[in-house]
């Protein structure tokens, strides 16, 4: 297959044991078909349902998984609409729906896309140009347009960027004095012109990382979107099946995490096991990516399962 590395392969495919117990998967982030391509390789009766709305991704995913011709199907959909699958004739439910979250390198690595502080390119940020995309305006739009309280608020909440207010008032600052940004390499001198240097200097990373996650996360109204399509997965999940979410950032893992706690609350299954998954220091020499990731999974309990439950709670 094309040169892509996944992440965190060997624990995901640890949590679908036993591999011949797994019939139907939905890789709800399918990107260029990594997850999918192993699970395929070592799930001999594995149908895998795969959803992306980047149709870039879709194509070379496609050509990853050709010698699977016949075991997976690619749905041209964004994931938060994953609980359509019910609507699906003699559904049953998924046996495991897997979540690889953020952005992909493909995305990343695209100048024409805006996504990376590190390339030039217009200010777009959308993750699909076409129909399927969540928002219809960009991030240079949103710069363009927002007020000092609104661009503070995604900076701190989808960022949490210290010094939030501050980007945000130099950037309408600049916009009142006729200035515009066009490009990523324009905000990034921007905000380098807004913050101090013993400021940058203090932050321990490139002082636009955090704006440009922000961005990001509000152009595609990710945190909605994650909202939705975990509900809509255990609404498609088949009793005894798992969901396995591999998060890379604070506020995708906390709502993973909490989501699962409400689940186990309400005995509808459990978070086994109880505490996330990192991957390996070999995993992150070799691949770079990997290294903020985490892993959690969430089994939703057998019909067996749940009346043994409700028995238990029953007083004698």
């Amino acid at each position: 297959m094309s040169e892509h590395v996944s992440v965190m392969v060997n624990e995901v495919l640890e949590m679908l044991a036993p591999m011949e117990s797994e019939h139907l998967i939905v890789d709800a982030t399918l990107g260029l078909g990594g997850h999918t391509w192993h699970m395929l390789s070592t799930c001999p009766n594995a149908y895998v349902i795969g959803f992306d709305q980047d149709h870039h991704a879709r194509e070379i995913a496609k050509t990853n998984l050709s010698k699977f011709e016949g075991r997976y199907e690619i749905v041209a959909d964004n994931f938060r609409n994953i609980s359509r699958l019910i609507e699906r004739d003699n559904w049953t439910g998924a046996n495991a729906i897997l979540f690889d979250l953020g952005v992909s390198n493909l995305q990343l690595t695209d100048p024409d896309r805006g996504f990376s502080f590190q390339y030039e390119g217009p200010l777009d940020m959308r993750m699909d140009e076409g129909d399927l995309c969540n928002s219809k305006i960009t991030a240079g739009e949103i710069l363009d347009k927002w007020s000092i309280k609104e661009l503070t608020q995604i900076f701190r909440d989808y960022g949490e960027e210290k010094y939030a207010y501050e980007i945000a008032r130099g950037i309408v600052r600049n916009r009142e004095n006729g200035g515009s940004i066009t490009t990523t390499t324009e905000f990034v001198e921007l905000i380098r012109k807004i913050l101090p240097a013993p400021v940058q200097r203090k932050m321990g990373g490139h002082p636009a990382r955090k704006v440009f996650q922000a961005l990001r996360i509000a152009v595609n109204d990710e945190m909605n979107v994650l909202n939705e399509a975990l509900d809509g997965a255990m609404s498609v999940l088949a009793p005894g099946g798992k969901i396995i979410a591999i998060s890379y950032h604070s506020l995708e893992d906390r709502m993973v995490k909490h989501r699962f706690r409400k689940w186990q609350e309400s005995d509808i299954g459990e978070i086994k096991p109880r505490k996330a998954l990192y991957p390996t220091e070999e995993e992150v020499e070799k691949n770079y990516k990997s290294r903020s990731a985490k892993l959690r999974l969430f089994r939703k309990y057998t019909e067996d399962e749940v009346s043994k439950n409700v028995l238990l709670r029953i007083p004698t």
